[in-house]
């Protein structure tokens, strides 16, 4: 195996883009990457296959688990993730054997509060806005349901799938954006600020959290009726209980996988910023664990993701900075522009790059990661 402390680049990958495919882990390997992350839990998707000798598209219709649903682990607990249909059950393991064999690390790529088949099972664990709109794609970890059911999932995990390591994505609630379906949002021309307020969940376990929801959710209201603001107009407080919720699960997992597999590597997608949702959660104001890296959004830039990376950076000195780049349109199919964008990114502070997606990349499209990542072995 890689030395945990040397690794440079993650490939991602879906279950079914190796299953099936007798060359897949093999081309993986050729990319030069130093581990794979395979994704055990993860939310409804359709995705393209476009190098596999049996299908061209998967049609992911709800969010699943990759491993086994076994009842001994889930019984009595109110969310319970469902099995695929459109791959084998145990899909995880299967790929993972054909990625070790050919070499490669395999973590856990663990998709945790975004679930449209859980939240639409149970509403009232879902992320609600001052407006009393429910986004049912976001369970809420302010409900100790939800807590359980993460908790849970990477527990078997770590029984049943012993990665070399864990990936926590949504790592806290999900907000106003990256909802899904066919986006239909933007006519509101809500600007970040006013997305990041119908980010604030009312759900009971929130509301009970502030000292006045009433007050608050009327001035949220407010706030995004009268057009975007120049800056945030909530007290500090309220971030500071948003980023709690956020906090308390990280804490909870980390510590956790820390307890049942203490040698394996515990990475976060991570934003610095207080008021962040979605997959990639704050971690502000401190990080309150250890983890070995935090992914930080790339796909933007260097110059874009640079203020993000160095924040991550102090925030969390002694853990490394990834960087989250993206492989796929509207990048263009160029592996020198690739390596030129990786250089930036690890002038800016970036250790190791988590490269987004080899299973969806066409063969033009590996062929650029290829040569940008041995380029970047090579310095």
């Amino acid at each position: 195996m890689v030395n945990p402390s040397g690794v440079k680049s993650v490939a991602h990958v879906y279950p079914w883009d190796v299953v099936g495919d007798p060359d897949a882990a093999a081309r993986y390997a050729s990319l030069g990457v130093d581990a794979v992350a395979l994704a055990a839990s993860y939310h409804t998707v359709r995705a393209a296959t476009p190098l596999h000798p049996e299908h061209r598209l998967i049609d992911a219709r709800h969010a699943a688990f990759y491993l086994p649903v076994r009842e001994e682990a889930w019984q009595g607990k109110r969310l319970r993730p469902a099995e695929p249909s459109w791959v084998a059950a145990d899909s995880y393991r299967t790929a993972r054997d054909a990625l070790k064999a050919a070499g490669l690390p395999v973590y856990a790529w663990t998709v945790l509060t975004h679930s449209s088949r859980l939240g639409d099972l149970h509403p009232d664990l879902t992320v609600v806005n001052a407006f009393g709109d429910r986004y049912p794609y976001a369970l809420c970890p302010s409900n100790q349901d939800v807590v359980e059911y993460c908790q849970t999932l990477v527990e078997e995990i770590i029984a049943l799938g012993s990665p070399d390591g864990i990936i926590l994505e949504a790592c806290g609630a999900l907000g106003f954006v990256h909802g899904g379906h066919h986006e239909k949002t933007e006519g509101s021309d809500w600007g970040p600020i006013r997305q990041k307020l119908a980010s604030v969940c009312f759900c009971a376990g929130c509301s009970a959290k502030y000292p006045d929801a009433s007050a608050l959710r009327s001035q949220i209201r407010e706030a995004i009726d009268a057009g975007e603001p120049d800056e945030m107009p909530l007290d500090s407080s309220i971030a500071e209980i948003r980023a709690s919720v956020a906090g308390d699960l990280r804490k909870r997992l980390v510590n956790r996988i820390r307890e049942l597999a203490p040698d394996i590597r515990v990475i976060v997608h991570a934003n610095s910023d207080p008021w962040a949702t979605g997959p990639f959660a704050t971690v502000a104001p401190e990080l309150g664990v250890n983890v070995d890296a935090l992914v930080a959004m790339a796909w933007p830039g260097p110059a874009a993701s640079a203020p993000n990376i160095q924040a991550l950076r102090k925030i969390a000195p002694d853990s490394r900075i990834a960087g989250y780049v993206l492989a796929l349109p509207p990048k263009p199919i160029d592996g020198q522009a690739m390596l030129a964008e990786m250089r930036a990114l690890a002038e800016e502070g970036v250790e190791e790059f988590h490269l987004y997606h080899a299973g969806l990349a066409s063969g033009a499209r590996l062929d650029a990661v290829r040569e940008a990542v041995n380029a970047l072995r090579a310095t």
